[in-house]
């Protein structure tokens, strides 16, 4: 019962960051904005997110468990900078309509998952292998705030 516990926590504090971020939705300024032909529909990214978020927290469940590595080592540092910049790109992106700023800011957070992945599968391979659907949607999302500062 304690793991389920540990790890419904881990899941939650993961979704956390989507629940601050789903406060700045699209709205009609997305929606007017010109976007790529390769713009998925906008009902992908609540079924997307959440996964994403579960992954994560399975992730930090897992390294959590491990007795060789610290709450407070450089794994949990990356990650919890991770979440934190994943948190925050909705609100510059979609609360403070910053297409470039918000482009800038999710190429550190693209970063800082590339660190968290390298740093999770050094010590365990599973769970590094959590975050790779994580950093596949990012890159896809970076690509996509790319195309539409161009066009924009």
């Amino acid at each position: 019962m304690k793991k389920a516990l540990n790890l419904a926590g881990w899941i939650l504090i993961c979704s956390l960051a989507g629940i601050f971020g789903a406060q700045f939705e699209p709205g009609t300024w997305y929606e007017m904005l010109q976007k790529p032909a390769w713009t998925p529909p906008n009902w992908v990214f609540p079924v997307v997110w959440p996964i994403l978020y579960i992954l994560m927290g399975i992730a930090a469940w897992m390294m959590r468990k491990m007795k060789s590595v610290s709450i407070y080592g450089t794994e949990f540092t990356w990650f919890f900078v991770q979440l934190i910049l994943n948190a925050l790109w909705s609100w510059i992106f979609f609360g403070q309509h910053l297409i470039s700023t918000g482009l800038a800011e999710i190429l550190l957070l693209w970063v800082s998952i590339i660190f968290t992945v390298l740093l999770f599968w050094s010590r365990n391979r599973t769970a590094g292998i959590l975050l790779i659907p994580y950093l596949l949607w990012v890159s896809y999302a970076s690509a996509l705030n790319l195309a539409i500062w161009q066009l924009n």
